[in-house]
């Protein structure tokens, strides 16, 4: 199979978490990020060709997701969701960058015509989306080198399946807590260490007052 060299990148707190409690947006934590860390990820985002997150990031934090704070162009915008479940003011519907929405068979026929008037609109997968079909449809595109800006339960179903190469991670100097707030990765998570998905530290530094740590993915064979 093909597919895009990925990259998960996320703000986490201290405790791992990404957003003070489950249904509130990131941006309340992200408000405390400064500038240089700010300046970091949007570099990021200007180097990719395209940058996925989840239907609820969309949902919730209703991103952007462009190049604001560095030079460069804005890389395509993803959004996987099995039943094309996108509100209709969506920012990323909007013409700032292409978008491409992965949706499956089952999506309402006329929620995806409604969305094909917008963005451009995939089918992958009879009753979910198929995220290794997606992958392999996305590298054809053109999409080679791909940006995950989350969230959790689509930083496991990614890393679960084994399609992630790197974690990059800016550190937020604080502490939620809560056993419901999402974390760095959901799902229903590994049962045994003979499952874990391991990771190597590649480099870590300061961005402005943030800790910036980058972790290779390693994949047991």
């Amino acid at each position: 199979m093909n597919r895009p060299y990925t990259i998960i990148v996320s703000e986490v707190t201290i405790d791992g978490k990404l957003t003070l409690r489950k249904g509130v947006s990131s941006k309340e934590i992200m408000k405390f990020m400064d500038e240089e860390a700010t300046r970091y990820l949007h570099q990021l985002r200007a180097k990719v060709d395209g940058i996925m997150v989840g239907a609820e990031t969309i949902r919730t934090d209703n991103p952007f997701l462009t190049v604001r704070y560095a030079e460069g162009k804005n890389p395509t915008r993803i959004v996987p969701t099995s039943m094309a479940d996108i509100p209709e003011d969506a920012n990323i519907l909007e013409k700032h960058a292409p978008t491409i929405i992965v949706t499956s068979e089952k999506a309402p026929e006329e929620k995806v015509k409604s969305l094909e008037e917008k963005v451009e609109v995939i089918r992958c997968g009879e009753e979910r989306v198929d995220l290794i079909k997606m992958m392999d449809v996305l590298y054809q595109k053109g999409i080679k080198n791909l940006m995950v800006e989350g969230g959790s339960t689509l930083n496991w179903n990614l890393i679960k399946l084994g399609l992630v190469d790197e974690i990059r991670l800016i550190h937020m100097p604080f502490i939620v807590g809560g056993t419901d707030t999402p974390t760095l990765v959901g799902g229903e998570g590994f049962s045994s260490l003979d499952e874990v998905v391991k990771a190597k530290l590649r480099a870590h530094f300061l961005r402005g007052s943030h800790l910036i740590t980058e972790w290779e993915i390693k994949y047991e064979d």
